[in-house]
């Protein structure tokens, strides 16, 4: 393992238009990843639909961090370490559950679930009785948004509401395209490995030149499936076969969907789903009646609103992205330099048709499935990426598509086209600046 550069040396790391190898590649910057980003910052842990009762408890990591969300007694959501005090086994050792106290399974110490210690068996043998002693450790920091529940290792540091700041917008319109203004985690959890970097993931997800090489063999086959079909093709495919073909788009056509980055690395690209099932505004029985109890909700004006926010892949700068219209996100989980796990899940409407549910369960299964064509071609290319990183040869990876190109957009972000490399380069900025803090 080398050592862990200086601040000046890891600013030389990334420079206006290119990254070097290391960042991808070496374990003493992914340990100074453990600390400075997934240390400090704002990390998403879990939605407060998964716990919905006092007692309630579900696993989640911060970095590499075992911790556990869970429902306190008073209502609120706390989020602890999950590490006993005694001798620093795990307390939870499922997924999930619900119990009055969290009992360490390796001597028996009891915890509330504000992770306070309850009690110690036989507490003779201790002089104090093994009272007043520490508890499970908490978060230093736990706040929630529409639901959306995020906790921080660091004490200090912007407020949650500050370090979103306009990337809210995408947390709040997929809740509020609920008719109810809630959303409900369902349908269970994918969970995939790749081997590779946790930053390859992220930056897939805006990167709009890919799909058409990376995904040319089910883009063909959706087209010719599409030709065979004939005229009313469209309106009767299946949502796969639509959904593969979208990646076909052309450099100009993806143009035109954009892309935008924010200073503290949140980045999200336009919408570029279109016809029959996948279109925006689908003409189906189901989704009329979801616009229906839309307009019921919100009004004519305020249900436009909500649905005519038509994006792709939103980022939360460092490891959340969430696909607004489908109700999914996936959560990027850092392992080691060159692993990465990565977790799925699909939410519901609450007060919306049961066939929006179905929809977005056969986008996640479509798109980030074990058996989904789309993620067996980036799992082989992050593969690759990292073993050619890791190669000898050039020590500089290439960011300067259109750099210099890119116009303000809203209070504080830029945007460019939708083959810009705006997005890689923002988060690798947001990069730079906490790992060299």
């Amino acid at each position: 393992m080398t050592a862990a550069p200086a601040a000046g040396e890891i600013e030389a790391l990334v420079g206006p238009d290119r990254a070097h190898r290391r960042v991808y590649t070496d374990p003493a910057l992914f340990e100074r990843e453990m600390e400075r980003i997934f240390g400090r910052l704002w990390i998403f842990v879990g939605h407060d639909s998964q716990v919905p009762n006092p007692g309630d408890w579900t696993r989640a990591r911060i970095g590499r961090e075992d911790a556990v969300m869970v429902r306190h007694d008073d209502g609120g959501v706390r989020v602890l370490l999950n590490r006993c005090a005694h001798r620093g086994m795990a307390v939870c050792m499922g997924r999930s559950g619900s119990a009055r106290r969290l009992v360490c399974p390796y001597h028996g110490w009891a915890y509330g679930t504000d992770g306070r210690l309850l009690g110690a068996p036989h507490p003779k043998g201790y002089d104090d009785g093994a009272r007043g002693r520490p508890g499970m450790p908490p978060a230093a920091r736990v706040a929630v948004h529409r639901g959306f529940v995020f906790a921080s290792l660091a004490g200090t540091g912007p407020t949650l509401a500050e370090y979103l700041g306009e990337i809210a917008d995408a947390l709040d319109n997929m809740a509020d395209r609920s008719p109810e203004g809630r959303l409900r985690l369902d349908g269970g959890c994918l969970r995939q490995t790749f081997r590779g970097n946790w930053k390859l993931h992220m930056e897939n997800a805006v990167d709009m030149i890919h799909p058409g090489f990376v995904h040319e063999s089910s883009v063909a086959a959706a087209r010719a499936h599409m030709e065979e079909a004939g005229e009313d093709a469209e309106a009767e495919a299946d949502q796969a076969v639509l959904m593969f073909r979208a990646n076909g788009l052309t450099p100009e056509e993806w143009d035109r969907i954009g892309i935008h980055a924010y200073p503290e690395g949140h980045v999200f690209m336009g919408g570029f789903y279109r016809g029959g099932a996948i279109d925006p505004d689908r003409r189906d029985g189901p989704f009329r009646r979801y616009r229906e109890a839309m307009a019921e909700a919100y009004g004519e004006d305020g249900a436009a609103r909500i649905l005519g926010r038509e994006t792709f892949n939103n980022l939360v700068y460092p490891n959340l992205s969430l696909n607004t219209r489908f109700q999914q996100i996936r959560v990027v989980h850092p392992v080691a330099v060159d692993r990465t796990d990565v977790h799925s899940y699909v939410f519901r409407l609450e007060g919306a048709p049961e066939e929006m549910f179905h929809a977005a369960v056969k986008f996640v299964s479509t798109a980030n499935s074990p058996a989904s064509p789309v993620l067996a071609d980036d799992l082989a290319v992050f593969e690759r990426l990292q073993a050619g990183l890791a190669g000898a040869g050039g020590e500089w990876i290439d960011l300067s598509r259109r750099a210099g190109r890119d116009e303000a957009f809203g209070a504080r972000g830029r945007r460019d086209a939708g083959t810009s490399e705006l997005a890689l380069r923002a988060m690798l900025g947001a990069w730079r600046r906490h790992m060299a803090a």
